[in-house]
């Protein structure tokens, strides 16, 4: 496993700041956020190029997420959002990331009129930004999201689905603290141990996305990261927390040996 950490620690800081507080860390991935103070334009492209190839870092991204939304039921909002992804995406092809990770779209009062109109739109955006990966040459990778937000692909019975209807291979990125807060991490590894190609990691108490520090809340890491060894999992490990990233990664060191 190839441990990482998401730049989600520090997202209102500047990208130097960022760099300076990722060097004493001693990693080798990690996950850019494209997202509030960090997102991406050429600048800082070359930028985090230039810092990539100083210190052999490999990068990740992780797409816009705050506000985007590829299943919304107005043309208009749909397309902002989708172009907002495809740019990500380009950033990310041109940072030579090893994947792209994206959210899946989210329902709306309007699915209550329009009911199955959401997961529809859905699906379609999803087919569009996995052939754009494909010709950007990045792999794209969607994640499993956490209750109460409305994203539509929470469950292992909305993966089941969703892979029973997307007629075409795509990634996911297991995020085990959201698993958490549904009560199925073992089932999504049970389940979909085969499709998982990227693994994000915080902790919580089981109720909310609190992205604690690792050991901080309920989740079981040895048990999880035992799982993982098991399936031969050999993808990257991105920590998520808040905070504690140093306190995070001594423990996952000592789990992943």
């Amino acid at each position: 496993m190839k441990l990482g950490v998401s730049t989600l620690f520090c997202l209102s800081e500047p990208s130097e700041e960022t760099v300076r507080n990722l060097k004493p860390l001693g990693i080798h991935y990690v996950e850019l956020a494209d997202e509030g103070a960090h997102a991406l334009n050429p600048n800082r492209v070359k930028y985090l190029k230039e810092v990539a190839e100083s210190y052999g870092w490999k990068y990740s991204v992780h797409s816009p997420f705050a506000e985007v939304n590829m299943a919304a039921y107005d043309r208009s909002m749909r397309r902002a959002s989708l172009r907002r992804l495809e740019q990500s995406l380009q950033y990310a092809a041109k940072l030579e990331a090893v994947n792209w990770v994206f959210h899946p779209g989210a329902a709306t009062a309007l699915d209550r009129f329009y009911p199955g109109e959401a997961w529809k739109r859905n699906l379609e955006s999803v087919k569009r930004l996995r052939r754009l990966s494909e010709e950007f040459g990045v792999e794209a990778v969607i994640e499993n999201v956490p209750e109460p937000i409305r994203f539509l692909l929470k469950s292992v019975e909305d993966f089941e689905r969703f892979y029973s209807e997307l007629d075409e291979e795509i990634g996911m990125v297991f995020d085990v603290a959201h698993a958490n807060i549904m009560g199925e991490i073992g089932a999504f590894l049970e389940r979909f141990g085969d499709r998982i190609v990227h693994v994000h990691v915080s902790d919580n108490l089981g109720d909310q996305d609190t992205h604690l520090p690792i050991g901080r809340g309920v989740i079981n890491w040895r048990e999880t990261i035992g799982a993982l060894k098991k399936l031969g999992f050999n993808g990257m490990v991105i920590i998520e927390s808040y905070s504690g990233i140093e306190e995070s990664l001594t423990l996952l060191r000592e789990l992943i040996g």
